[in-house]
């Protein structure tokens, strides 16, 4: 049963009263040969059609349609489209497994544990020797008692994992080979403040928070993409100093760039550190005060570089705060760590201490910037609801994980639709809004344009929404199998606080070490 090996999914078979007609027989095939292609969308459509033409949709011989199609769902991350559709199939035939283990399967991909344990409950009993079914399961029941015992404990005072840290008695080993970060003898100046602590004369971008110099981020960056391996002293270290520049932003960081001054606006890299190389060279080079970045959250999970992509970003930060903005994405999350291989990558790369503090330190990340006060820029999109202000939106409180709803959540998950209104979303979070929400949105804020990122675009970016809303996304040929482009967006500033110029940029991907994506995630199942 398992939807694991990539093998076309294979239809139940139905009792002669409930045969498909020939037409319908002739698309379900057409869709199933698509899948087993990795054609994953017009698999979608082939099904869609079938189903249509069905002149009885109450037939139970339509059920593995559906399951079908929901797997086609789960394999292009639609995880709300695949529960619907695995439900609808259940509805038609309580018989049919496979629509309830891809039904739990789209539990598991959103952390809906307790969901998920309840159907692979169900398909256990049903297929009792399916050891796939049976791992997962296993897997469900363990998240459920963690996150039982993590809310038993969460009323007492614990210190946070910064707090519990000292670097300084971490020793660097002689042979370490890469970079060491100079400190005072006694370790004092780990978590020294950027406009406190640093004189005037030193904010040129050369010696950045905690005394981190210039020439150690390119030499970290550099060890990096030759494949060695920070200490784990420095990292700890850097994660302090990141905790207490990102801490002190509002949720909404007012960004302004002067006249005939620059910055590029960047969408999800997912762990593609080598293409994340690229663009910086594309860019006109790294981050500096001259050549300003901001990265619109999804740093991590997938690619199996994750690691090297976020040290890069928040190294390139500590040494410039200006040099590098960065937005939180639904992917600078726990649950997603857990399940999409960062998690799994920072234990095998370093430890759970590491990954604890990395885990606090995306919860100070900034949700949205504005550019100019003409700009806007949040990961996913908008709101469930109309009269939503940027003064409303600095206010929320986001060192947390975010809730399953409210304004929070919708910034990480929304997704655009081309027609007016608001539906449903076909990822089981958030919501999907169309022209007409963008342009009220706008019109209340005073703004122009609204950048977000959280999808796949075949050029790297698209341009919808009657022209006021962009998607961008820098990870290109996503998971090494979407065959699409990365971009970015440069933003020149104007006169009187007004964009210039918008130019937008498309790139391929670079060849990397052989480290497949999803390397480190070893508990999703092939999803």
């Amino acid at each position: 049963m398992a939807d694991t090996n990539g093998s076309a999914p294979a239809p139940a078979q139905s009792p002669p009263s409930e045969e498909l007609p020939p037409a319908v027989t002739r698309l379900k095939d057409e869709g199933n040969a698509l899948f087993k292609d990795a054609h994953y969308k017009e698999a979608i459509e082939r099904y869609s059609d079938a189903i249509s033409l069905c002149p009885d949709q109450t037939s139970k011989a339509l059920s593995p349609l559906y399951a079908n199609r929901a797997l086609c769902f789960l394999r292009t991350e639609a995880y709300g489209s695949a529960a619907a559709d695995a439900r609808k199939a259940i509805e038609l035939d309580k018989s049919n497994p496979k629509a309830y283990y891809r039904l739990g399967s789209a539990h598991v991909a959103l952390g809906k544990y307790k969901d998920g344990l309840q159907v692979f409950t169900i398909v256990c009993k049903m297929c009792p020797n399916d050891k796939d079914a049976k791992a997962k399961f296993e897997h469900c029941q363990k998240e459920v008692r963690r996150a039982q015992f993590e809310a038993a404990i969460a009323t007492e005072a614990t210190l946070l994992p910064t707090e519990k840290c000292d670097p300084s008695q971490i020793a660097v080993e002689e042979s370490y080979k890469g970079p060491r970060w100079d400190e005072k003898p006694d370790g004092s100046n780990f978590v020294e403040l950027w406009e406190e602590k640093l004189p005037a004369h030193e904010r040129d971008g050369t010696v950045g928070v905690g005394g981190i110099t210039k020439e150690f981020v390119e030499e970290a960056v550099n060890l990096m993409k030759n494949q060695g391996r920070i200490h784990k002293k420095y990292v700890m270290k850097l994660l302090m100093c990141a905790r207490q520049f990102l801490k002190p932003l509002p949720s909404l960081v007012p960004i302004t760039v002067p006249a005939g001054k620059k910055i590029t606006v960047c969408g999800d890299v997912h762990g593609q550190f080598y293409d994340l190389l690229n663009l910086f060279e594309l860019a006109g080079g790294r981050p500096s005060r001259e050549n300003p970045f901001l990265f619109n959250g999804d740093f991590v999970d997938r690619g199996s570089f994750s690691v090297e992509v976020i040290l890069t970003l928040l190294l390139y930060k500590c040494l410039d705060p200006q040099s590098i903005h960065l937005l939180r994405g639904n992917h600078e999350t726990k649950n997603m760590n857990k399940i999409y291989g960062f998690e799994g990558e920072v234990k095998h790369k370093y430890d759970m201490t590491v990954m604890d503090m990395f885990t606090e330190v995306f919860r100070y990340l900034p949700l949205c910037a504005t550019i100019n006060n003409k700009v806007i820029i949040m990961h996913g999109g908008l709101f469930q609801r109309d009269g939503v202000t940027l003064e409303e939106i600095a206010k929320i409180p986001r060192f947390c994980e975010p809730p399953e709803q409210g304004l929070f959540s919708d910034i990480l998950w929304s997704d655009p639709q081309p027609f007016d209104g608001r539906s449903p979303s076909k990822r089981g979070v958030g919501q999907s809004f169309g022209p007409d929400v963008t342009k009220r949105f706008l019109q209340e804020n005073k703004l122009d344009l609204l950048v977000r990122s959280h999808e796949v675009r075949d050029e790297g970016y698209l341009i919808e929404h009657d022209g006021k809303l962009v998607t961008v996304f820098s990870a290109p040929n996503y998971c090494d199998q979407m065959g699409n482009k990365g971009a970015f967006i440069r933003f020149v500033g104007g006169e009187n606080n007004t964009i210039a110029d918008t130019q937008y940029t498309s790139f391929t991907h670079v060849p990397h070490p052989h480290v497949p994506p999803m390397a480190f995630a070893g508990n999703m199942f092939g999803l």
